[in-house]
């Protein structure tokens, strides 16, 4: 039973940290999370330790722990590590394409494409999933396990940093996405790779111009 409470209390605030709802900064304790989830400190405490574990939150002595900020370096570091990863996935998961990959695909990015101008953040979601249907694709756990991790981190950058929303509705994503779609359906590994190394160097620069944005005071 406390097992399944902590698991419980755990993919809750994950959830919220990964939607942005708890703020990277945002300073989170024990009674009070033990009183919103009506459960006793212990689960709240492993919770927590399972979070940090995980680079979601940071321990402040005495005081409770942080949700982990979201600075350049963080977001440089998730995406160094999906270009060292990501590529290769999606070139195994052009070898490994069959029926089932191609249509989940497909689907995805008919529903990003629905979004992408009305809905940015629900875009984002189909966007997210055709990413992991990559990963997954692959057919290797680890592989698909860290990846997770990082499109995780990347997820909640867009969901933290408004001004990527522009780059959610922007046509380039979708093109690239499809380039990957169409790399991947035939079977084309070595163009799946390049396909991916681009888009990441796109989705790169447009993370990194949120960091290098004047204040209004320069305007």
């Amino acid at each position: 039973m406390a097992d399944s409470m902590t698991d419980r209390v755990a993919g809750a605030l994950r959830a919220q940290i990964l939607a942005g709802d708890l703020a990277p900064g945002s300073l989170v304790v024990e009674p009070r999370l033990a009183e919103e989830f009506g459960v006793s400190k212990t689960p709240v405490r492993e919770a927590l330790r399972l979070l940090t574990t995980e680079g979601l939150l940071t321990v402040l002595p005495k005081k409770g722990y942080l949700v982990v900020t979201m600075s350049s370096h963080d977001v440089a570091e998730v995406l160094d590590l999906r270009m060292l990863l990501e590529p290769h996935a999606c070139a195994s998961a052009a070898a490994y394409a069959d029926h089932e990959l191609l249509t989940t695909l497909r689907e995805l990015l008919d529903k990003q494409r629905e979004k992408a101008v009305v809905e940015p953040l629900a875009s984002m979601e189909h966007a997210y999933s055709f990413h992991r249907a990559l990963a997954r694709g692959a057919r290797n756990r680890r592989l698909d396990d860290f990846l997770a991790r990082c499109l995780d981190e990347t997820s909640r950058a867009y969901r933290v940093l408004p001004g990527l929303h522009a780059h959610l509705a922007a046509d380039q994503e979708l093109i690239e996405h499809e380039a990957i779609y169409t790399a991947v359906a035939a079977a084309d590994g070595a163009g799946a790779a390049e396909a991916m190394r681009t888009h990441l160097r796109n989705v790169r620069s447009a993370m990194a111009r949120q960091f290098e944005r004047p204040s209004d005071l320069w305007a």
